[in-house]
């Protein structure tokens, strides 16, 4: 005889970078990004006045907003975990833990996989729980997830008339490329496959957010790519972000908009997803077919009886 085996009680753990709680935040916050080693006087003193510029990083908010959405849009319990920030993805996987999850859903919210960024995420998590584990490694080309981005470059198109889109993603030490990451190429592709759906300007893509780190960092730089261009009229769409944090609310809204000023153009952004329904959409559709890659080599589970 033969019986179905239930399946196990599932749940996502959605993990994001993390923001400072407050400025009494800021210090522990870049202290952990740092694996341990104090930022100096001097670099906690510009970050304070980055974080005071925008209000703060709302980004752990928005990212449990997320989670609360896509929770109502799977029907599934989703727990949400920080890298570098409470709470920590350890924080999120003991709490589902105890709510009796067996199968967990690793969901970094970020679209382009990079071993350096979303490999932590994976690592830690991988720490923290013992249990059944699905990983999803990115989501760059997902139907769903263009077409989400899509809707953001039509909307700011139909307000700003853009002569180029420059898409955006954070830069990473250049040594990655040599390593033979893809992150670049998942980036440019993401890019194509929007344009491709849309009656478009022109568009490039450059990096952004680059730390000084003594190292080179991938480019070329956005505002390197905006004062090579000359433009009048330019539209920002931060394709490898998908919520407002520090290098959206500062790195683009202050800085990159006082360098087009000062250069005597207009600048723009694309809205960022937040919680918008069509991003939660492409989330729960990533979960979804992630869930069902996992179960389809196996089949139906079946337990001998």
């Amino acid at each position: 005889m033969c019986r179905l085996m239930p399946e196990p009680r599932t749940g996502v753990l959605a993990m994001a970078y993390g923001s400072p709680e407050g400025e009494e935040g800021i210090a522990p916050y870049y202290t952990h990004i740092r694996g341990g080693r104090p930022p100096s006087a001097e670099a906690l003193a510009e970050l304070r006045e980055r974080y005071r510029a925008v209000g703060g990083s709302p980004l752990t908010e928005i990212t449990r907003a997320q989670a609360r959405a896509l929770a109502a849009r799977l029907e599934m319990p989703v727990f949400a975990g920080m890298k570098h920030a409470p709470p920590f993805i350890a924080d999120a996987a003991a709490e589902a833990r105890a709510a009796g999850i067996e199968r967990l859903v690793g969901l970094p919210l970020a679209p382009h996989y990079a071993e350096m960024s979303l490999g932590a995420y994976f690592a830690a998590l991988r720490q923290a729980w013992d249990g059944d584990l699905i990983l999803v490694r990115g989501f760059h080309d997902h139907p769903a997830f263009i077409a989400a981005v899509r809707t953001l470059v039509d909307e700011a198109l139909t307000r700003f008339e853009a002569e180029r889109i420059f898409f955006t993603a954070h830069s990473l030490p250049a040594r990655i490329e040599a390593a033979g990451d893809r992150y670049r190429e998942r980036l440019l592709e993401s890019c194509r496959l929007v344009a491709a759906g849309s009656q478009l300007p022109e568009w490039e893509f450059a990096f952004q957010s680059a730390s000084h780190t003594g190292e080179p960092w991938l480019g070329p730089d956005l505002l390197e790519a905006l004062a090579r261009a000359r433009l009048r009229r330019a539209l920002v769409c931060p394709i490898g972000f998908v919520a407002d944090h520090l290098e959206i609310l500062y790195d683009i809204d202050v800085e990159a908009m006082a360098f087009a000023r000062e250069h005597g153009f207009e600048l723009r952004r694309t809205q960022s997803f937040n919680a918008r329904p069509e991003f939660i959409d492409a989330l729960a559709a990533v979960v979804r077919d992630a869930v069902n890659a996992s179960s389809r080599p196996q089949g139906a589970r079946i337990m001998e009886g």
